[in-house]
């Protein structure tokens, strides 16, 4: 292990490069818990990046056909290798990780892959999770030519750092539909951390989304054991408060956050606390405006009432009024079949609408969605009210 200092977050920095970049050369058995991923997809995968893989959980199962995917911490390139395989050919994979050891692993390895697909959609990027505006083999570029070794070169550094950002960012805004990461969230230092997850947010699209494996602790992790750069590279004592993780994404602006996977026996217990592996989903899309156009959502049960990200309640069978906005996004996953939608009779269109008020909640009159002179009488007729055809009452 590197020699520890008394700044504390350079301890951590140190750790985590170090163990990793020794786990790109020799197998480290002890870096997380053993994850089984579809063996259709490993087997294009050369056995050194197989064996160099150390992670927690299997985001890949939530990619998609044709997706562009970010790795984030992408290491020796498995979780990349096995994205690439699902999004296709018309699909992408971006990959980043700083540590240069695991980055020629990947792309030492990545031509093998592409000549046994037949096909060539992965990027290996060298950059930080929390940071994927700067892309650090630009600027060790710029080093290059202008070595820092004063302060006044420092300050000029730091104008080179945005005017990449600015000009050639490692990932660009609302420009990937999935974000992935495979057990190293834990890794990045606190102070960094808030950033981290506006980073995530930024690079997705709109309806875009974060399936992200980690470890979470189910108690708070003391000072003491934060201080052990060991625990720290293990992916222990960096670990997240299971329910402040889920807050992280929420914190973000991210909503439909759920819990699509939870370890039930903890796969490391420390000093009496258990550390498990979980899989987030979240999803990116609720920001913009709210506009009145006569709709309503029925929320179909089983729970009496359930509350939205933003602090709307939605009491079961009753019908709620929503703008536009949500009208729509409470259709689409994870909402999907939750709600019945109640549009109204006559469309209002959209340039005609005027702006919703959603820091109140309140029920929509049938009549406001039928219209106020509807006197539609009907008789019996041969509409079939059976679930289905030929179920007719």
């Amino acid at each position: 292990m590197p020699h520890v200092s008394q700044d504390r977050s350079t301890t951590e920095e140190q750790a985590v490069h170090a163990r990793y970049g020794a786990a790109a050369q020799a197998v480290e058995s002890a870096l997380c818990c053993p994850v089984s991923y579809d063996p259709r997809y490993l087997e294009v995968i050369p056995q050194e990046v197989l064996d160099r893989d150390y992670g927690c959980g299997d985001p890949t199962s939530y990619v998609r056909e044709g997706e562009t995917v970010l790795d984030l911490g992408a290491g020796g390139g498995k979780v990349c290798f096995i994205a690439s395989q699902i999004v296709g050919p018309n699909g992408n994979v971006i990959g980043v990780d700083c540590n240069p050891e695991m980055l020629d692993l990947a792309r030492r390895h990545q031509p093998v892959v592409a000549e046994r697909l037949g096909f060539d959609n992965v990027d290996f990027r060298c950059g930080l999770i929390q940071d994927l505006q700067l892309d650090l083999e630009r600027l060790q570029t710029e080093l290059s030519r202008q070595p820092v070794g004063s302060y006044t070169e420092w300050l000029t550094l730091r104008a080179v750092e945005n005017s990449l950002r600015e000009k050639h960012p490692l990932i660009a805004t609302d420009s990937v539909d999935c974000v992935v990461s495979n057990c190293v969230l834990n890794l990045v230092r606190p102070q960094d951390r808030e950033q981290l997850f506006r980073e995530v947010f930024r690079v997705l699209k709109r309806g875009g989304r974060a399936a992200i494996s980690d470890i979470v602790a189910d108690e708070t992790v003391p000072e003491r054991l934060r201080q052990d750069p060991e625990l720290w590279s293990g992916c222990i004592s960096g670990a997240f408060r299971e329910d402040e993780f889920l807050r992280a994404f929420e914190q973000a602006g991210f909503h439909g956050i759920q819990l699509a996977s939870r370890q039930i026996e903890p796969w490391r217990t420390v000093d009496g606390i258990e550390f498990r592996s979980v899989t987030v989903m979240a999803y990116k899309g609720k920001q913009g405006p709210c506009w009145e156009r006569n709709q309503a959502l029925v929320y179909k049960g089983p729970f009496r009432q359930v509350e939205d990200d933003d602090g709307h309640r939605y009491r079961r069978g009753e019908r709620v009024a929503v703008c536009d906005k949500i009208f729509h996004l409470l259709r689409r996953e994870p909402y999907a079949g939750m709600f019945e939608p109640i549009p109204p009779r006559v469309e209002v269109p959209l340039e005609e609408a005027q702006p919703f008020d959603c820091r109140r909640a309140r029920a929509r009159e049938a009549r406001e969605t039928k219209g106020l002179n509807y006197l539609v009488t009907t008789e019996t007729g041969d509409t079939c009210c059976g679930p289905k055809d030929g179920e007719c009452c």
